[in-house]
């Protein structure tokens, strides 16, 4: 999905000089966007199923209805459209809140715009060859619904921890994701080891093993899983 065919991003942000940055940022990188700053216009326009945006990016914190309102209201009619949230650092309660309501990603500030538009292209990559409930990688596949991974064409049998990483990864194949972002994300709720997240690497390497699939380490920038076929 190339910026110059897609319909516009809708850009939800209150704070005037970080708004106008993202929009430019965006702009220049060949995406339309379109931008509001209050919480009760994004609602209005978000509110039909046929709004027309390909990815949202949502602030949590604006006045009139907050972004986990609109959020919670869009994902009752709208479930495919990929939402990025902007927290502000620190604000893990949110974040889960979030995430828990359908967000597919967040983003806290204050961010690199590099990140920001490695974060969009990978939602939106996500968007084309998804259908909502399969996610593929290479000879990988998951059924979100049925919570069950298939390595070519073989049931791949993981304990909740791993299969929760390894989906996550799923949805940011090809883009490395730090390690940090994996304990916020996937782990947020429970306190693990500082060697947790390596040890669960470690596992599914040995699981993708044999395979067209690799998870590599990305000096300074985390986990990437990619399929070389």
């Amino acid at each position: 999905m190339t910026p110059e065919t897609t319909a516009p991003l809708l850009l939800v942000e209150d704070d005037a000089l970080l708004a106008s940055t993202l929009y430019d940022v965006l702009s220049l990188a060949s995406y339309r966007v379109d931008a509001l700053e209050d919480g009760d216009a994004a609602f209005t326009r978000l509110a039909s199923p046929e709004h027309g945006y390909v990815l949202v990016l949502l602030d949590l914190n604006l006045p009139g209805r907050g972004g986990l309102e609109i959020l919670d209201a869009m994902r009752r009619h709208d479930r495919d459209t990929p939402v990025l949230i902007l927290t502000a650092r620190g604000a893990i309660e949110d974040r889960v809140k979030g995430l828990d309501l359908g967000a597919d990603d967040y983003l806290a500030k204050p961010f690199a715009l590099d990140e920001l538009e490695a974060r969009v292209r990978a939602l939106l990559r996500r968007r084309q060859h998804d259908d909502g409930t399969q996610l593929h990688v290479g000879a990988l596949h998951f059924d979100t619904l049925t919570q069950r991974f298939t390595l070519d064409d073989v049931t791949l049998e993981l304990p909740p921890r791993e299969q929760r990483l390894l989906a996550y990864l799923m949805r940011h194949a090809g883009e490395p994701v730090e390690k940090a972002h994996l304990l916020e994300q996937v782990f947020a709720e429970e306190t693990l080891g500082d060697n947790a997240i390596e040890v669960y690497i470690h596992r599914l390497r040995r699981r993708l093993s044999g395979s067209s699939l690799a998870l590599r380490t990305v000096r300074g920038l985390g986990y990437l899983l990619e399929s070389d076929a």
